[in-house]
């Protein structure tokens, strides 16, 4: 059921946030970082980058946020972790900051916090998870502080601080039945702000207060299953979509965490996944983002979302190097640490869903980068006003200047009324399907700053204009000199005229889409899509323009508009029935109980096992698969040499935390993958049953001794039923030495679920297998068992 919205109080600046941009108005953008180089970055023009683009910088850097600067610079921020040990360094920084002007070059420029200026308040705890937002003026950074299960805000008048600490956001009890970590705020169109937040096993959502420092009012819960966390929210089209993880984000090699999404139509919910099981059904769910894919990569997870120049998405998320999942204990006393760098790749939209790469996965190898360089256009921190032409009225009224912040940018402040436009345009052109971009602010009460495109001249051009009178972005289109129509978007009550605003304005075809945000993260305040007439489609200058009694701009340029992709790569395929590797359950004998059957078990055969009109039942047994115990039966026959799929349709109702039946990929009693439907209790549910599609290894741990030691690890897929089809799919990677295994599932047989992919050293020779398992009480029907050639 769809909540009614409240009416939205007007958004102000708040008092507190002028004063405290005005007092740090005085210190320079980067206060001098604790390491790594202080001079900032300059642009260039990268064509391809490999993860980790945090190599070079940090060890680690986990939980990233990013953040493009008023001054044209991209701003990473992590989660609290040695970042580097590399340089012999045995302690951790406290929210560590990357700074880069290509999104794929970073370095290092600071710490939110230090251990001489750490709030009090935090109790020793350990700071994770920051989000980052720009507001007012200022940068919001929010962030986790486990040790006081509460979500903390700092302020800053520039992306590398000093920091202000506001205290915890939420309140005492957060009103969230779940760990209070892992925050992400995002502001509605309305101008409503929210905050999303929990973890182990459940996401919550809440209104903020006007200058989004608490949340206040109801809680709605919006999202569950097997550890659930790291929200983070966008809006695109008419829907919002809530990102998320599940599984575990932090166990090395062992490691399950995914990227998944749910779209609403409200940014309370409900959220529904791409199979339309709703985020709150207690199931596992499907609409995987990112996964593991077989590659260097293991438990790509805790993302954010970040657009380049020409409007492509980028993921930004963390992922785990195969090859050294581990790093040194720390000297706070922190044991366990797993490595994870800060991973980047392409986002696609495809059908209204998002996945990385058209669903290929996280990448390893050189990938085309994001575009970060303009066509034409550029931030005016070189050189002034060089390079750009006055046109229209008032053209002396034209001027640059500096702050700390923005750095250089141009302010118009015209001797009269200033009620014509003026405009600043850029000496070279972009093409006609473009992505243009400014960041604007207006100076002055009744004044109007807006973003030229497809620019020839002061009667032909496109703008896009926050105007103050209006209360409202207005664009119009000029040809020959006049008018073909304005439209005009109301801006949030409230909305920060004087302080910065992106305005972008995207050109495909005919079709032109604004949208006003305060920081670039996908969460616009007004958006405004209209059809422009063909003759004012076509290259030109891009600039700033300005109205009234004063304006300023920053950063507008503008790039070709980036070519979406469309469909997503193909699935493995399944080919020609093996037979041999196949049965149909038709013979009334329990497999491996006669001579010659080609099935054979592992301690068995199984108590109440029946074969009989095409139906293998087996009652779940009360015994484990798991570590050192290994006391329950499975059912096994040989597996053909090569690729391969093996496939079951399994009817299986249980009812009670533990039960499990489905597929098994078994060498031995500690190296084996398998692909079940289980039941597992949610934490903090008051006893709720979980129902997941769990696809979960067990073998040795690499990076310990001995390194035989044996670990356990689950992944969940797809949204269970009482009758489920389960496959697995098998490729033997030579190169690595390696089995991969990847899980689907499917409620209908014809529309499959698409998981990730689970990997271990080659070994031996894995068997095809079946088990039923864990928890007495529950009966597994399994329908047969086919295995098929992979095409």
């Amino acid at each position: 059921m769809r909540r009614v919205r409240r009416t939205v109080r007007s958004r102000s600046v708040p008092p507190w946030a002028a004063a405290v941009a005005a007092l740090l108005w005085l210190f320079t953008l980067a206060t001098a970082p604790s390491h790594g180089a202080q001079n900032r970055p300059s642009a260039a023009t990268t064509t391809t980058y490999t993860n980790p683009v945090s190599t070079g910088a940090v060890d680690t850097f986990p939980d990233p946020a990013m953040i493009r600067g008023k001054d044209g610079l991209w701003y990473a921020y992590g989660t609290q972790n040695p970042v580097l040990q590399s340089e012999g360094e045995d302690g951790e920084r406290m929210l560590p900051i990357l700074r880069s002007a290509d999104m794929v070059t970073w370095e290092y420029a600071g710490e939110v916090f230090t251990p001489a200026n750490k709030p009090a308040w935090h109790n020793g705890s350990r700071l994770w998870a920051p989000d980052v937002r720009y507001a007012f003026g200022l940068y919001y950074l929010y962030y986790s502080v486990p040790g006081r299960n509460t979500v903390g805000l700092a302020t800053s008048a520039g992306p590398t601080g000093p920091w202000t600490d506001r205290g915890a956001v939420l309140p005492t009890p957060s009103g969230c039945p779940a760990g209070n970590i892992d925050q992400a705020q995002f502001t509605d169109t309305d101008g409503t702000p929210y905050l999303y937040w929990g973890s182990y096993d459940t996401i919550c959502v809440a209104r903020m207060n006007g200058d989004r420092t608490r949340t206040e009012g109801e809680v709605t819960q919006i999202a569950r299953g097997r550890r659930v966390e790291g929200a983070f929210v966008v809006r695109r089209d008419d829907f919002y979509y809530l990102f998320y993880s599940d599984a575990g984000c932090c166990d090395g090699a062992y490691s399950g965490y995914q990227v998944k999404a749910g779209r609403s139509t409200s940014p309370t919910g409900p959220f529904v996944d791409d199979e339309g099981t709703g985020l709150m059904a207690l199931t596992s769910k499907a609409g995987v983002v990112a996964g593991a894919n077989g590659n260097r990569w293991i438990g790509p997870g805790h993302n954010a979302i970040q657009t380049d120049l020409s409007g492509q998405d980028w993921l930004v998320y963390h992922g785990i190097p195969s090859e050294a999942p581990d790093l040194a204990p720390a000297s706070n006393g922190t044991l366990k640490l797993t490595r994870r760098p800060m991973l980047i790749d392409r986002l696609d939209w495809i059908d209204g869903w998002p996945v990385v790469r058209a669903g290929a996965g996280p990448s390893d190898g050189p990938t085309a980068a994001p575009v970060t360089a303009w066509a034409a256009g550029g931030t005016f921190n070189e050189g002034g006003l060089s390079g750009w032409r006055a046109e229209g009225s008032g053209t002396a009224g034209w001027s640059a200047a500096t702050d700390p912040d923005a750095r250089g940018h141009a302010v118009h402040a015209p001797a009269g009324s200033g009620t014509e436009a003026a405009y600043l345009v850029s000496g070279g052109h972009a093409p006609a399907a473009l992505r243009a971009e400014a960041d604007l602010r207006v100076t002055a009460a009744g004044g109007a700053a807006g973003v030229t495109v497809a620019h020839r001249d002061p009667g032909n051009h496109i703008v896009a204009w926050l105007d103050s009178a209006r209360g409202s972005l207005v664009t119009d289109v000029r040809v020959d000199g006049r008018s073909r129509g304005e439209q005009a978007t109301a801006l949030p009550s409230g909305f920060s005229w004087g302080t910065w605003h992106n305005v972008s304005v995207e050109l495909r075809g005919t079709r032109m889409t604004v949208e006003v945000t305060g920081d670039r993260l996908r969460d616009p305040v007004a958006v405004q899509t209209r059809e422009v007439p063909a003759a004012a489609v076509r290259p030109g200058a891009v600039g700033a323009a300005a109205r009234g009694s004063g304006a300023a701009a920053d950063n507008v340029g503008a790039a070709a508009l980036y070519r979406p992709v469309t469909s997503r790569v193909d699935p493995p395929r399944t080919g020609k029935l093996l037979t041999a590797y196949s049965d149909e359950f038709d013979t009334p004998a329990v497999p491996g109980t006669i001579p010659g059957s080609p099935w054979q078990w592992v301690r068995g055969p199984a108590a109440g096992i029946t074969v009989g009109g095409g139906s293998l039942s087996w009652p779940t047994q009360d015994a484990e698969l798991y570590l050192g115990d290994n006391r329950a039966s499975v059912l096994l026959r040989d597996a053909p040499q090569g690729d391969y799929t093996v496939e079951t349709r399994m009817r299986f109702a249980p009812d009670r935390t533990a039960q499990q039946a489905g597929l098994v990929l078994y060498e031995n009693d500690d190296r084996w993958f398998k692909l079940v439907h289980s039941v597992l209790p949610l934490t903090n549910g008051n006893g709720a049953l979980l129902h997941v599609s769990e696809f979960g290894k067990e073998g040795e741990r690499p990076t310990t001794t001995p390194p035989t030691a044996v670990a356990n690890a689950p992944m969940f897929g797809g949204p269970t039923a009482d009758t489920l089809w389960l496959r697995m799919t098998y490729h033997h990677d030579a190169v690595n030495r390696e089995h991969e295994v990847r899980a689907f599932t499917s409620r209908d047989g014809v529309h499959w679920s698409a998981g990730s992919v689970w990997t271990l050293p080659v070994r031996g020779e894995l068997k095809i297998g079946l088990i039923s398992l864990n928890r007495s009480g529950a009966l597994a029907d399994f329908d047969y068992v086919r295995t098929y050639r992979d095409r």
